[in-house]
């Protein structure tokens, strides 16, 4: 292969349509080769072997590269780590420019600013595009330019600052003329050489029907019914657009476009103060002495704390690899409110298991639950699990649903007394977040 080369690099834009940095790569002069590099330095590290993340994505790439062979070219998929991947194409192919998108977590900037650095020793541009978000870092700024740290002012800037050049961008079928001629077919690694195993479960649809939307804000909240969008693993993967989700929001549901604007809230308070991947949002917050009791932590991880609205929650996650979000505020307020246990423990814990794992959501829900976060719960609100049953599964259709043993002598008595688990709390955050503020003055 002698001809001059760009590439395009897929990685949370997993598709081929309104994808931005595709389309900059096919107006481009050369010839565009597109490729997905599974990444042992994120996969090495999971301990499930049947991880449904990596199954998904791996179902993706196929259809991927499907898509791309009927356009008569073709998807080059490689496993191992980017930087050595990029080392071997530098070496075999003539290439003059890299095409990818943004991406806003902090491995996924550290290999990026690695492989700016070894492209550019060799001459080779590397463009990145804005296409998971609407509105990244500082787009969206106060009067004052200042970043926004509250959520509702924030909202209404986005909406204000919408228009024309956040819709869907079109890719015209011509523009494939320009990608690389496959000189054969390129094999696709499967799950096993890459250790790990299919559970062969079906994933969430990546269509959303106009009633559910239409009836999004009367039904979100409810988790017995089919009530949420279910796209989340969709937007995390980019296997949907998240300017045609907000397309559709917008002609539907103003609430479901609000759920859409936390989005991009957390990945611009992740971007704008990477700290809170590690520690708390508000400072203060990190004083808070944990209790992080072991054995009550595997209780709730297993859902066996006795608190049965909590236990479905985490069954479902455990079973399923999803959790409807009512449902995480609630089982991430009794771990770090009853069980006083570190909102990162959980935060990891979710990480494992979310098949829409998506660390700035992820990130910006625990810190929400445990008071240290923007636009967080004031740490004197705490959720009484057997309010929110009353409220939100009062016929027990949830429960039922995971906990097939409720009322039943083997169903564990609860961990904790709401009554004492909650003065408990109120006590041991107003002391801790007192002497913070002794410590500061």
């Amino acid at each position: 292969m002698n001809q001059a080369l760009h590439i395009f690099w897929f990685r949370r834009d997993l598709r081929l349509h309104d994808n931005v940095g595709l389309l900059q790569a096919l107006q481009s002069e050369h010839a565009i080769l597109p490729i997905f590099i599974f990444d042992r330095n994120i996969l090495d590290k999971l301990e499930d072997k049947q991880d449904r993340r990596v199954e998904f994505i791996h179902g993706v790439i196929s259809g991927l590269k499907a898509q791309l062979r009927a356009r008569d070219s073709d998807l080059w998929v490689f496993y191992g780590k980017p930087q050595e991947i990029f080392q071997e194409l530098i070496s075999n192919h003539p290439i003059k420019a890299v095409f990818t998108n943004h991406d806003y977590e902090p491995y996924a900037r550290e290999r990026d600013q690695t492989l700016r650095d070894l492209l550019n020793e060799q001459g080779i541009a590397f463009h990145t595009f804005k296409d998971q978000c609407i509105f990244e870092e500082k787009e969206v700024l106060s009067k004052s330019d200042s970043v926004y740290t509250v959520f509702t002012p924030y909202s209404k800037a986005w909406r204000t600052k919408f228009g024309p050049a956040q819709e869907p961008v079109k890719i015209s079928d011509t523009l494939w003329q320009n990608t690389l001629k496959p000189e054969s077919s390129q094999g696709l690694i499967s799950l096993e050489e890459m250790g790990f195993q299919a559970t062969g479960e079906d994933f969430p649809q990546h269509t959303v029907q106009e009633d559910l939307l239409t009836n999004y804000d009367k039904q979100r909240d409810f988790p017995a019914i089919r009530g949420t969008s279910r796209l989340s693993v969709h937007l995390r993967f980019g296997t949907v657009s998240i300017r045609e989700m907000v397309q559709k929001a917008r002609e539907h549901s103003f609430t479901w476009e609000t759920e859409l604007i936390w989005r991009d809230f957390y990945m611009m308070i992740l971007a704008n103060f990477p700290h809170v991947a590690h520690r708390s949002f508000r400072k203060e917050y990190d004083h808070i002495p944990w209790r992080n009791h072991e054995e009550e932590f595997q209780a709730w991880c297993e859902g066996r704390t006795g608190y049965p609205i909590v236990d479905a929650g985490m069954r479902e996650l455990n079973h399923t690899g999803f959790m409807h979000n009512r449902v995480r505020m609630i089982t991430a307020s009794f771990l770090t409110k009853h069980l006083l246990i570190d909102w990162r423990w959980g935060e990891a814990y979710f990480a494992k298991k979310l098949l829409d794992f998506e660390l700035s959501s992820n990130n910006g829900g625990w810190q929400w639950a445990a008071g240290s976060g923007t636009d967080a719960a004031p740490y004197f609100r705490i959720f009484n699990p057997t309010t929110q049953i009353k409220k939100f599964d009062k016929d027990l259709q949830y429960i039922k649903q995971w906990i097939p043993e409720l009322n039943q002598l083997d169903y564990p008595q609860p961990l904790v007394d709401h009554k004492f688990a909650r003065e408990r709390c109120l006590k041991t955050y107003k002391t801790a977040l007192e002497e913070a503020k002794s410590l500061k003055a």
